[in-house]
């Protein structure tokens, strides 16, 4: 039983240290329609780092990501038709939610982003087997 308890502890706390590592899907609304991006996030410390990919405009690197408590920041290059395009990313993280607002070219879009996958661990007392 101790074994277990102590295991469980340990997913915990690593769970918590990802911070908000892992794939993200987050959806703007336009005039236009829905924008789809996700995105994935790799955090190390307070830096942010890896990809994104929109339905529109492709796959974009993350650059000069930051993560400070709650609140995070980044950038990213769009190639959208024949000019290349910097968005500048701000939001906050929320549990399994981040409000980001994307701004370039004068223009903002809110996103709502949600953690695509999610870990929960329920053990209940009749699963529990110890060697006696």
């Amino acid at each position: 039983m101790k074994k277990l308890i102590m295991l469980f502890v340990l997913f915990t706390l690593n769970l918590s240290a990802a911070g908000i590592t892992g794939t993200w899907k987050a959806t703007a609304k336009t005039q236009n329609g829905t924008i789809k991006r996700t995105f994935v996030f790799n955090q190390d410390g307070t830096k942010l780092t890896s990809k994104t990919t929109s339905d529109r405009w492709g796959t974009s690197a993350i650059q000069d990501g930051k993560i400070d408590g709650d609140t995070l920041s980044f950038t990213v290059m769009v190639d959208i038709e024949v000019t290349t395009v910097k968005i500048s990313f701000k939001g906050t993280v929320q549990g399994d939610v981040i409000n980001m607002t994307a701004e370039f070219d004068g223009r903002t879009l809110e996103f709502t982003a949600k953690r695509a996958t999610s870990v929960s661990l329920v053990v209940r007392p009749d699963q529990i087997h110890t060697k006696t």
